[in-house]
């Protein structure tokens, strides 16, 4: 292992944009990103299509943090613009409720949306892990091999790697490895940056940028109990399980958020 200005809604009905990257699919401003309308059905079937025709599509999971950075971050926010964002949490369908009157069809977050792509989506993947600590990624790959056989989940890296050599060497692996699928968590902004700016179809057709998953499909991290993600607090569980990583992303961020999405709902 190696290491567009909103358009005017009709009468009772949410505002939705059209997205530069990808003009079919209805998007919703929120703050300096195009968050998808779709279901998670429409979704794979996108993937699925551009696995199958080998076309490159990059996903992001959008959460309320990844709001506040695209409003302090414009290289960030312009790297999002192409790729195709999935709605992740409860603050994102806070803010569409503040904009546009309901939430999103469905929470696509990314620790539940992988697996259920996995077991849902057709054929047989290469599936490439890159992130998280020395060790994380191999036993993220044992576990995803163990639950979806079918799949074939390469460990290509751990996380700590640096721009330049270190960076040309990984993608080598990659590209030697003949993925369908790279999935990179490396955190908010840094794993967009690292896609937008070194992986195409050569590397992958399909890419994600997963955050934590890798951490929590190891082990590593403890998701919350399922009563806790149905009541959709699972930001309070993480916010105890690493309070000194996530303190100031939550209680600083959450109401950072809130007041950014009440300024846009005023401008509007």
């Amino acid at each position: 292992m190696i290491d567009p200005a909103p358009i005017q809604p009709a009468a009772g009905k949410p505002v939705v944009i059209r997205k530069r990257a990808d003009a079919q699919t209805p998007v919703r401003r929120l703050g300096g990103l195009d968050v998808a309308v779709v279901t998670g059905v429409d979704a794979i079937a996108r993937i699925d299509a551009a696995i199958a025709s080998r076309q490159r599509l990059q996903i992001a999971f959008v959460n309320a943090h990844c709001v506040n950075v695209s409003m302090t971050d414009a290289d960030y926010a312009a790297v999002m613009s192409e790729m195709l964002c999935l709605p992740d949490g409860i603050g994102v369908d806070v803010g569409s409720r503040m904009l546009f009157g309901e939430p999103f069809p469905e929470n696509l977050n990314g620790t539940d949306f992988l697996p259920r792509f996995f077991g849902e989506t057709q054929g047989e993947l290469r599936v490439g892990l890159v992130g998280g600590e020395p060790g994380i990624v191999d036993r993220a790959a044992e576990r995803f091999g163990e639950r979806f056989p079918q799949h074939r989940f390469i460990a290509v890296s751990h996380g700590f790697f640096a721009e330049g050599e270190e960076t040309e060497r990984l993608l080598d692996w990659i590209r030697l490895a003949r993925l369908d699928v790279l999935l990179v968590g490396i955190g908010v902004p840094r794993q967009e940056r690292f896609l937008a700016r070194h992986v195409g179809v050569r590397e992958a057709p399909v890419a994600f940028a997963v955050g934590a998953l890798l951490d929590f499909t190891a082990g590593k991290v403890a998701r919350a109990p399922a009563f806790v993600r149905r009541l959709r607090i699972e930001w309070i569980w993480r916010l105890l399980m690493e309070p000194r990583r996530l303190a100031r992303r939550y209680l600083a961020g959450n109401p950072a958020f809130l007041a950014r999405i009440a300024r846009q709902r005023l401008r509007k």
